[in-house]
């Protein structure tokens, strides 16, 4: 799946989330979110290089997917194997930032 651009206003339920088989990149923000906006090009270039599923979620108040997750900052990126947290980061605005992500991934 490429990379998505534009944030799923209805999020899926967490039962749904943590069901996807293999990679996954779970993105929380918001689409006016400045923060999110600058992170969007490193984002990215972190899905296509690693050919991963993507799925960005628009989190905000009331939203029980970012609450289940532990979202507090926007732009968090939370990356899933088989459902399940392997790492995440908060505010990336680089490649460089993503780098906790690559490690957690396969060679």
């Amino acid at each position: 799946m490429p990379f998505l651009r534009d944030h799923a206003a209805i999020e899926p339920p967490l039962a749904d989330v943590e069901g996807i088989p293999g990679w996954l990149l779970l993105e929380f923000g918001a689409p006016w979110c400045g923060h999110c906006q600058a992170a969007q090009p490193a984002l990215q270039q972190f899905v296509d290089a690693h050919e991963l599923l993507h799925l960005k979620v628009e989190d905000g108040k009331g939203r029980p997917l970012g609450r289940a997750f532990k979202v507090k900052l926007w732009p968090t990126a939370v990356l899933l194997h088989d459902g399940t947290e392997v790492a995440r980061v908060v505010r990336p605005q680089t490649m460089a930032d993503l780098q906790s992500l690559a490690a957690a991934l396969p060679d």
